[in-house]
């Protein structure tokens, strides 16, 4: 298992350090010029070289590069150029509100997904298999920036519920984690059916039921682990996902997580702002894949030997 974990993260280590080098150079390609935006347009041409010259932005890019790598070594993310502030403080503050969104969506959507799975696939071909699906076709087919303001529409305007915005409470809450936790469940549902489905055909699921288990002790004893890894690798990337930040989401609901801060930062090209928080949802991306990879290991000890073998 060591070996394993060993390999898992010097894999995660070199992804990181090539999604570093990508984005840096992606980034400084956008069109726009933050001495610009923080100075207007009316400066003069000496202040602008100026600030450049003050910011590092006048020096070649590689040497910008290595400067900012040897700052990651240290756990230095630089200081926004718009804020005029250090990063790892901005992050900090905006980081509780998306690990709160994304844990209460990830909520909803297990809430939503594991009944309705596994009920679709014990009584496949009925009603409540139809319906199951029916309403994980809706929330694969429907996007967050439909869903989002349909939601407050109904929930917000009309009703009168829950806040239009915002981070104020539980209340305001629900409806941004309603819209991710829908979608995830949809996927989820699906997968868990199909999955459930597969393990139900096995001898060993007949045995069980010939010595007389009930179908519900059946599917929770003995097929749901099984049926368990393709759930595991649907619910990683989703999770990462929602670590990231989901950009669409917070910025319909003006959630002050990392997904508006990315916007905002690349609305203000500010880059090394924008650079830390594509690095924090890569991160994110990674640390919970290496993770599902983990807990793969863990369900089923024939990975982690064919990975050794």
């Amino acid at each position: 298992m060591l070996s394993f974990l060993a390999a898992r993260l010097g894999s995660a280590a070199v992804v990181l350090l090539g999604v570093t080098c990508l984005v840096f150079g992606l980034i400084h390609l956008v069109p726009g010029d933050p001495v610009e935006i923080m100075l207007g347009e009316a400066a003069r041409a000496a202040d602008r070289e100026a600030l450049r010259h003050a910011l590092g932005l006048d020096r070649p890019l590689w040497s910008q590069l290595l400067t900012y790598l040897g700052g990651l070594m240290q756990g230095d993310l630089g200081e926004s150029l718009y804020y005029r502030q250090p990063i790892t403080e901005i992050l900090l503050q905006r980081l509780p509100a998306t690990v709160e969104l994304a844990l209460a969506s990830l909520l909803v959507a297990l809430v939503l997904a594991l009944p309705l799975g596994t009920l679709a696939a014990m009584r496949k071909g009925s009603l409540w298999d139809h319906l199951a699906m029916g309403f994980s076709l809706a929330g694969v087919s429907i996007p967050n920036f439909w869903m989002g303001p349909l939601l407050i529409l109904v929930f917000s305007l009309w009703l009168g519920w829950f806040p239009v915005s915002g981070r104020e409470g539980t209340a305001s809450l629900v409806l941004p984690a309603l819209t991710l936790g829908t979608a995830l469940a949809a996927i989820l549902a699906r997968m868990l059916r199909s999955a459930l489905l597969e393990v139900l055909e096995e001898d060993y699921i007949r045995t069980a039921r010939a010595k007389g288990l009930a179908d519900i002790q059946v599917v929770a004893r003995h097929a749901f682990r099984n049926a368990a890894l393709p759930v595991i690798t649907v619910l990683g990337l989703q999770l990462g996902t929602l670590l990231g930040g989901a950009v669409i989401t917070e910025t319909i609901f003006s959630w002050p997580g990392v997904g508006l801060l990315t916007l905002e930062a690349i609305q203000q090209r500010d880059y090394p702002l924008v650079q830390a928080c594509v690095l924090l949802i890569s991160f994110a991306y990674v640390a919970v894949n290496t993770a599902t990879d983990l807990v793969y290991a863990w369900v089923d000890p024939r990975i982690r030997l064919e990975e050794e073998g």
